[in-house]
């Protein structure tokens, strides 16, 4: 199995790659985050996508979303320590074959991989009962201003980042502060982040 492994924290994902490494029949490239990923998902091909979520630049669901866009053969794993409801929800959105939390043991990493190599899917029971509650507001737009906002980010960088006018970026962040009950954008972002919608 050749997988892409995507982590930004440099710890877990050597530990990660030599773990995985031990396993027969796997072969592990590193990505250092999902900027990185992205470039080697678009120069090589490989049997799954092992991602963390929150990485700089581009995210794990974002990254599941390029495979899914690119109808790219690569299956999909997500791990986290983040429990978020709306993580599941957008991660089998984007088509991610399995969903479980970094310290779960190896050997049920790799069960789970296997399963979803042969078109199962696997989510963490923990994770999957956190994911039956609040239903995600925001648009896809909405929540890339979000996150853009996030980090700092003015209005107008915001409509240059996502090739709009400002006036559309402001209001893509006035409807996500509003449907937020948010006191401005950098609430929203972290009302949005806490529930695992950003």
């Amino acid at each position: 199995m050749n997988i892409l492994l995507a982590e930004d924290q440099t710890m877990v994902r050597t530990a990660l790659a030599s773990l995985l490494r031990i396993e027969a029949n796997i072969q592990v490239t590193e990505a250092v985050d999902g900027n990185a990923a992205l470039q080697q998902l678009k120069q090589h091909s490989f049997d799954m996508l092992l991602t963390d979520i929150e990485m700089p630049g581009v995210s794990g669901i974002e990254l599941a979303q390029y495979v899914q866009q690119q109808k790219l053969a690569t299956k999909v794993v997500i791990i986290t320590t983040f429990g978020r409801a709306g993580y599941v929800k957008r991660a089998m959105d984007a088509g991610v074959g399995g969903f479980l939390l970094k310290d779960a043991p190896v050997e049920q990493l790799v069960q789970a991989m296997q399963q979803v190599m042969t078109g199962k899917k696997v989510v963490d029971s923990e994770l999957l009962l956190n994911s039956l509650g609040e239903q995600d507001p925001l648009t896809d737009k909405e929540r890339q201003a979000l996150r853009l906002a996030a980090e700092g980010r003015s209005t107008g960088e915001i409509a240059s980042a996502l090739y709009i006018a400002e006036g559309t970026a402001r209001n893509y962040l006035s409807e996500a502060i509003s449907k937020l009950n948010a006191a401005n954008r950098i609430d929203a972002a972290r009302i949005a982040r806490q529930k695992g919608w950003l």
